[in-house]
This record gives C-alpha cells, structure tokens and sequence, in this order.
C-alpha cells in the first residue's frame, strides 16, 4: 500500500517530537538528582558525627541566653578535652585509651566550628582563647557567674602531661569522666533552659555519647 508524501512527513515530525520530548524529561530527572546529592552534600555539620551532624552551623529560629551560655562554655570545654586527648600520643599504653583518645579529638573539633558559627551569627563575643587553659580551678565563665564544672586545673594538666603507661592511662580515664561528667551537666542545663532547637539537639547528643564515654572508661579503670 502506498504512502503518501504528506504522511511520511507528518509520522518524522512526531517521531522528532517524541524524541526531543524523551531528552528534556531525561535532562530534568538528572539535574533534579544533582539538585538533590547537592543539597545533601553541603547541609552544615554532615559527617562530622552524631552530635554535629544534628545541629547545623548557623541555626535559625530563636535563641535565649542559656543557648549563648552553653556555646560560649562548652566550646573552651571541648578545647581543653582536646588538649588532653592529644596527650595520649606517645603516653598511653592501653589501645582502648588511644582509640578514645582518638575519638574525643574527632568528634568534638567539628562541634567547636559548629558552636563558633552559633555565636557569630547570634551577634554574640566568642570565648576567650585562654577560657580552656584551666589553670584556675572555678573561674567563672558565665556572664551570669555560674562555674563550668569539669574543668581541668593547670596542675592536673601538667600531672597528666607527665605520666606515661598505665600511670597515664589511669589518669586519662578518670580526669576524663570528670571532665564529660561537667559536660553532661551543662548539656542537660541547656536542655532544660535553652530555646534554640539546635543548640538543644546537640546537647542531647552530647549528652549520649560522653555518658556512653563515661561508662567505657569506668570498665577501663576496672581492669586497669
């Protein structure tokens, strides 16, 4: 049976049609996927941990003055968890204090950049660089006089510098519980008192893993 001319064209334009149809739905569904690994990828705090990687850098919605506290107490805090941490190169001997050691350090060196982020766009001062030294046992750090409790004095510092092996050890561990004991107190403060989601849900994970923290280095002591 015979074609006719008009026909032919009329089927090659539907079929360019059907074509260009396919390519624009296949270039759609692409870039919505790029769309979405991109957003994935740049939300402030992923995979930094559990406690970073539920708060985000520059928290929106409100904040009251127990957020500002937690932040600007709890970053000096962490720093000088740090610097005990970054002792156990070269002094401990018991692999499960050098994992926790490891570990500290990891988790709470992005929280810091998390909670500095917090102040600056909460128009608020960032603690002192000294705040996290401890060399005076009590000082105040609250702009409401509270102590931050669980900080290390200059002379535990220098006693924990000075030891090595199981002497270290056992003094990392129980300094150590002292020292998330304090930030677990001032997580469950900002809990209870603080108004920004964000600041709340990084308490909460604080609060998970140093008392999970706390319990390891307990067993720790215990065969030590």
């Amino acid at each position: 049976m015979s074609v006719s001319s008009s026909t032919v064209t009329r089927r090659r334009t539907l079929a360019a049609v059907g074509t260009v149809a396919a390519l624009a739905l296949t270039l759609a569904a692409c870039g919505s996927s790029e769309s979405s690994k991109s957003d994935s990828s740049s939300m402030p705090g992923m995979g930094h941990g559990s406690a970073t990687a539920a708060a985000s850098a520059a928290p929106g919605g409100t904040f009251n003055a127990a957020d500002v506290e937690f932040a600007q107490q709890m970053i000096p805090h962490h720093q000088q968890a740090i610097e005990m941490a970054k002792l156990a190169d070269g002094r401990a001997a018991d692999p499960e204090i050098k994992t926790l050691a490891a570990a500290i350090e990891k988790a709470q060196d992005p929280e810091i950049s998390t909670m500095k982020g917090w102040l600056r766009s909460w128009g608020k001062p960032l603690p002192a660089a000294s705040a996290s030294m401890g060399d005076m046992p009590g000082m105040d750090h609250g702009s409401n006089g509270s102590k931050m409790p669980g900080m290390m004095s200059d002379q535990d510092m220098r006693g924990l510098e000075a030891a090595k092996g199981k002497d270290f050890d056992k003094k990392f561990a129980q300094l150590m519980i002292g020292h998330h004991e304090g930030a677990v107190t001032m997580a469950e403060t900002e809990r209870k008192k603080g108004a920004n989601a964000d600041a709340k849900k990084l308490a909460d994970a604080v609060i998970t893993a140093q008392t999970a923290e706390i319990e390891k280095m307990n067993k720790i002591i215990a065969r030590l």
